[in-house]
């Protein structure tokens, strides 16, 4: 029953780490990258839809990204959704086939407020991380009565290192992060 409580919330760490990850990528740097497209949703036929299942995403040049859309009518949605897309700053053009996307250097100012936003989410994940612990921590609570009092002191501390461990990933990730945006 221990193994299982602390199975389940290693499982869900992990996947904090990985959301708090993908978060990251979404974040723009000075280069071009696909994954910063990921969580945009394009108004198709009156329904939210990711981009990528409308279009296929390709990296020409560094600081360019091609959107190629798999049907040429989501155009002018497509190229919207960019524009009007927050933290981004980018002005897509259209030339009724494609919808290029350069991205412009980024200032100082801009870095560092971008850095801001990257810690913030850096925060956000340890929070989750930490409640998922606090969980975990009343589920073996509740083995309580189940279990000797020495199992659950055990069960505890691999659980706190276990919490360690996915902080620290968290804060490897964002460290790296942190290091390309400010990258020049």
């Amino acid at each position: 029953m221990i193994a299982d409580v602390l199975a389940d919330a290693g499982a869900r760490m992990d996947r904090a780490v990985e959301a708090a990850k993908e978060d990251f990528a979404t974040v723009r740097t000075g280069r071009a990258n696909p994954q910063m497209f990921q969580k945009i949703l394009v108004d198709y036929y009156g329904s939210p839809t990711p981009l990528a299942q409308l279009a296929s995403l390709n990296n020409p040049e560094a600081r360019t990204l091609v959107v190629n859309p798999y049907d040429k009518s989501a155009l002018k949605a497509i190229e919207q959704a960019i524009r009007d897309m927050p933290n981004l700053g980018v002005n897509p053009t259209n030339d009724g086939n494609i919808v290029r996307v350069t991205m412009p250097e980024l200032t100082e100012d801009r870095r560092k407020e971008y850095v801001k936003l990257v810690r913030a989410k850096g925060e956000d994940a340890k929070v989750q991380v930490r409640n998922l612990r606090r969980k975990a921590k009343d589920d073996l609570d509740a083995l309580k009565s189940e279990v000797g009092e020495d199992e659950l002191v055990r069960a505890e501390k691999e659980l706190d290192s276990v919490t360690r461990a996915h902080v620290d990933a968290i804060d490897e990730a964002l460290k790296r992060k942190e290091a390309e945006l400010l990258e020049v």
